[in-house]
């Protein structure tokens, strides 16, 4: 049987990305990435092609949720709003359930295929569309 202190050792990894991402967050709620000149990374697939990745927009998009403007956060990047927020959440809830249980389940492969024929729709579409 295992140990409700062995259970938490395992949690460290889970742990260190709440933190990474709750410190991003506090970033966030300081720094407005609509601003010119402000100090957090430009899309380098943007910076490069002047087109937009399936991915942008989402600091702007994260932002705006933190500060409860939901309306701007769909319209920054309403693909990632609405399944990629989802997603996040249930795959960071099965991979800590994995760890304080100490199973190793795999996530299933339609999962992934479904996850790059979304981006790759909304990548083409949000260009061509000019969504």
């Amino acid at each position: 049987m295992q140990t409700v202190k062995g259970a938490f050792a395992r949690l460290k990894a889970p742990f260190g990305v709440l933190a990474a991402a709750g410190a991003g967050a506090v970033l966030l709620l300081f720094v407005d990435p609509n601003q010119p000149g402000n100090l957090l990374p430009k899309c380098p697939f943007n910076w490069l092609t002047g087109l937009e990745c399936p991915g942008c927009g989402a600091t702007r998009m994260v932002h705006a949720l933190l500060h409860g403007d939901v309306v701007s956060a769909f319209h920054y990047n309403a693909v990632l709003l609405a399944l990629g927020v989802p997603l996040a959440v249930w795959l960071f809830g099965r991979w800590t359930r994995d760890k304080w249980t100490g199973e190793r389940r795999s996530v299933p492969k339609r999962v992934g295929v479904a996850v790059l024929v979304i981006a790759a729709v909304w990548g083409v579409g949000r260009n061509l569309a000019g969504i």
